[in-house]
Formats: structure tokens, C-alpha cells, sequence
């Protein structure tokens, strides 16, 4: 597979301590997984300490057959940690811990030279918190690769102007319902969903604007056209990574050129089925999720 064919994802890479145990996660690392699962050449670009666990996530990461090559060792900093709570719904409640290895992305000559033969960079924005790794993600942003953001909003660390600048950068988004009425507050906007969404891609010229619902399926808008998919029905373990697996099959769908309305059927099938696991990282195949499907 040539390199033209990759897809870069940069950003966090964190230990999550679930009640149920300790879990490499960080989401452009639990999509870089999920997109190697659909069978995408991804690599992860990121930054973990001199530590243990630093140690402990490039030994798993090479595990599961992904590169390791660009994530970087910080001899000063921490490896990422995250402290998660679920609710009675098996929603996340996040305390993420700062600053961590991954806030200091250097933006070297082996990231430069990856990045201007990929299809794609997935970034979000709770890896631009700290200047060093957002000056490295937004001078990536100059390549001819799709900018997909997956928006992650995180508290504390929201700022309007990352948001912006992302949205502005962005040819794919994806977001769920809270942060779009988070985004409604901040630019003003008025009415339902649909015309949200059909004002933000006017502003920002999005090509692609998905919007996850949870158990409720989700909404995409591609190219002036609507789409819609009730999700299916899971009985949720934790959703820690569900919303990663939904951008990857969604992506997987859009490189593949297939029909929206099948690639929103699969992305809901994924999540599912990756909500009904513990973590964010299940094993599983393509094959078993369009067995979900049928």
C-alpha cells in the first residue's frame, strides 16, 4: 500500500483508568487503531515520556501492528493519564491530567516528510491545548492531505479560537450534539440542527459535517445533501471509544467512495459494537461488523 494511501493521526496519546482497569487510549491513537482495523495504512504522531508507561504504550502499540515511528520520547515530561468516571449510562466524565509528553509534538523533518504523502491528517483539539503541539498540528495543515477534525471537546480546555482555526482548516468534521450547541452559543446561530450545520459549512467550507447522537444513530451533511441513520441497538459496557471507531469506519466509507448512506450505516455499526466492549480498542474485524449489520 503506497504512502499516498495513509492516514495521519496526530495528537494524544494517554493512559484512561477506568473502573474496570488501565486502558491506552487518546483519540486520534484509538482511531489510528480502528482505521488500521478496516484495513487503512494509519500511524499515530504523538509524544510519550521517558517512564513506564511511555515504555508499556509503544510495546502495545507495536503489538497491534501499528508504527511507532512517530511518536517521539520526552525525557522531561510524563506520559499522558486521564482519571474516568462513567455514569449509570456508561457516559465518560474525563480528568485529564496536564502537562503531559503529548502537549510537546515537535514538528521534526521525519513528521514533515510523512505528511505530505498522506490522503488524510485526523487531528482534534485537546491536543493544540499547549502552543508547542498546536504549532505542530496547525503547520501540518499546509499539506495537500484531507484535514478531518474530530472536535473532542474537553473542560477545561476549550478555546474558541483552536475551534475556529480548526473548523477553518477542516475539510471532514465530526462532533456530537453538546459540542455543536457549544459552537450555536459561540457563532450565534439559530434553529434546528440541519441548519446549524448548513450555516457552520457554509462558513467554514466543510465538505463533510457529521454529528453523532449516541443510541440515537447520526446526522451527516456531504456535499448540500442529508443523511440520516437511527444507529442500532447496543447494551453499552462504556463508551470510551465508540466515537473514534464511528470517525474511522466513517472515513474508511468516504476513502472507499461508498454510498453515504451505507458508510453512515457502518460508522453507527462500529460504534455500537465497540461501546458494547471494555475500552476503547476492542479486537474485531470488518467482517464482524457488517455481521452486525445484516
Amino acid at each position: 500500500m503506497s504512502d499516498q494511501e495513509r492516514i495521519l493521526c496526530i495528537g494524544e496519546i494517554l493512559w484512561d483508568s477506568l473502573p474496570s482497569g488501565l486502558y491506552l487510549g487518546g483519540a486520534p491513537l484509538n482511531v489510528c487503531y480502528h482505521l488500521n482495523q478496516f484495513n487503512i495504512n494509519a500511524i499515530i504522531a504523538s509524544r510519550v515520556g521517558d517512564d513506564r508507561l511511555g515504555k508499556e504504550a509503544i510495546r502495545r502499540i507495536e503489538r497491534k501492528g501499528i508504527s511507532s515511528d512517530l511518536i517521539q520520547q520526552d525525557h522531561k515530561h510524563e506520559t499522558g493519564f486521564v482519571s474516568v468516571e462513567l455514569s449509570s449510562q456508561g457516559d465518560p466524565q474525563y480528568d485529564i491530567i496536564e502537562p503531559v509528553a503529548w502537549d510537546f509534538i515537535e514538528l521534526d523533518n521525519q513528521l514533515q516528510q510523512v505528511v505530505q504523502n498522506c490522503w488524510g491528517i485526523v487531528f482534534g483539539t485537546l491536543a493544540q491545548r499547549d502552543s508547542e503541539s498546536r504549532d505542530t498540528i496547525q503547520k501540518l495543515w499546509d499539506s495537500d492531505a484531507k484535514k478531518i477534525l474530530d472536535m473532542n471537546l474537553r473542560e477545561p480546555f476549550i478555546d474558541r479560537k483552536i475551534i475556529h482555526d480548526s473548523l477553518t482548516a477542516a475539510d471532514v468534521v465530526k462532533m456530537n450534539e453538546e459540542e455543536l450547541n457549544q459552537l450555536k452559543d459561540w457563532f450565534s446561530l439559530s434553529g434546528r440542527t440541519r441548519k446549524t450545520v448548513e450555516k457552520l459549512t457554509t462558513k467554514f467550507g466543510t465538505s463533510v459535517f457529521c454529528i453523532t447522537r449516541g443510541a440515537n444513530g447520526a446526522m451527516l451533511f456531504r456535499d448540500g445533501d442529508w443523511f440520516e441513520h437511527m444507529g442500532f441497538p447496543a447494551k453499552v459496557k462504556d463508551a470510551v471509544g465508540a466515537g473514534d471507531a464511528f470517525l474511522a469506519a466513517l472515513l474508511y466509507g468516504i476513502k472507499n467512495n461508498k454510498e453515504t448512506y451505507n458508510l453512515l450505516s457502518l460508522a453507527n455499526a462500529t460504534g455500537a459494537f465497540v461501546a458494547q466492549k471494555d475500552g476503547a480498542t476492542p479486537a474485531y474485524s470488518l467482517e464482524d461488523i457488517l455481521n452486525e449489520i445484516e
